[in-house]
């Protein structure tokens, strides 16, 4: 037997259909997740500028993935330029084919990632074009701002308008922007909660000192300023 032989037990464990059938089952359970990290599919919804709606095969049919697209974030709706970041996506992707790089699930089950359009990055586009922010919460790809900077220096999409309009959603939803709906002080009832919160007139997030008392104000209070993209969850930073 040769120095650099296999030893006769291992030879023998090889050739055991048993055995290689557990190597081939230990094979795939360490390279699924890499399997799937990505999705492939057409794109066939666009609810708002950093979230689509992925047509995905699933079998014999299909499915529909929503795919929050992560590293950045676009006005909400009601925002100035909410709108024309969803058409700036819509341009970029609907009803293309699309590939997506999953990062994450996020607390509404949406899937993250990067999408690409052909060799198109969608999410360094639409922070290139002046349609999205870099993420800052969130971000890995150092390379997104310096696109934003890029694109605040030529005044590109949201970067030509008036300071006073460009604000993050991030911040928008935490006070930044006063509601209609928000009830004046004087016809808030006195109510106080079983954790010792009581309506006194805060309206903002950088006023609430904890998520309980963020969601106190919004369901007990009525101030809806706390709810800026409206999904019924107060205070973003406090409540993620």
């Amino acid at each position: 037997v040769g120095r650099h032989d296999p030893p006769a037990v291992l030879l023998k464990m090889y050739s055991n259909p048993i055995f290689r059938l557990i190597a081939l089952f230990v094979l795939l359970l360490l390279t699924a997740p890499l399997l799937a990290t990505e999705l492939t599919g057409k794109v066939v919804g666009v609810s708002d500028g950093d979230t689509l709606t992925l047509l995905v095969p699933d079998g014999a049919s299909f499915k529909q993935v929503k795919v929050r697209l992560g590293e950045i974030d676009t006005p909400e709706s009601r925002q100035p330029y909410g709108e024309r970041a969803k058409q700036t996506l819509s341009d970029l992707a609907y009803n293309k084919q699309a590939r997506v790089v999953v990062q994450d699930t996020d607390r509404y089950g949406r899937t993250v990632g990067r999408a690409y359009v052909g060799n198109l990055d969608v999410n360094a586009e639409l922070v290139k074009r002046g349609a999205a922010w870099a993420y800052r919460q969130y971000l890995k790809d150092q390379s997104l701002l310096a696109l934003e900077a890029e694109a605040k220096a030529a005044k590109r999409g949201l970067w030509a308008l008036p300071e006073a309009q460009r604000m993050p959603p991030w911040e928008w939803g935490h006070g930044g922007a006063v509601k209609a709906t928000t009830a004046p002080v004087s016809s808030v009832p006195a109510a106080t909660a079983s954790g010792g919160f009581t309506c006194a007139g805060k309206r903002y997030c950088r006023e609430m000192t904890s998520c309980e008392e963020a969601k106190f104000y919004l369901t007990t209070c009525g101030v809806r300023s706390l709810d800026g993209n409206k999904d019924s969850v107060p205070c973003e930073k406090l409540c993620r």
